[in-house]
């Protein structure tokens, strides 16, 4: 028996920068998980990833399990977290950013 779909959220990396990158309701590329789009359907996922993973400014399109948070969509896996705030061997770009606020 097929596990259930759970919401997904299509994920990148942004050719030039590195950023972890996600897709919104327009199309659009995101810096900020909150604001991409959660599919709760797989095959409107699989298309998004498949138009996704043909733009030539992102590397390592996937789809990642998200759950439904009050924000937003919110990581369902650790490794999600760790993408989403980056390296933490010391505080730099998005880390820092934060600890300053």
């Amino acid at each position: 028996m097929p596990r259930p779909f759970t919401p997904k959220a299509v994920t990148a990396n942004a050719l030039l920068e590195g950023d972890v990158i996600y897709l919104d309701q327009s199309g659009q590329w995101v810096r900020d998980l909150r604001m991409a789009q959660a599919f709760t359907e797989a095959e409107a996922a699989e298309a998004a990833l498949s138009e996704a993973a043909k733009d030539g400014m992102v590397v390592g399109a996937y789809l990642t399990d998200v759950k439904l948070g009050e924000y937003g969509p919110e990581p369902a896996h650790f490794r999600e977290e760790f993408r989403r705030t980056g390296p933490s061997n010391y505080f730099h770009g998005k880390q820092e950013a934060e600890a300053h606020v």
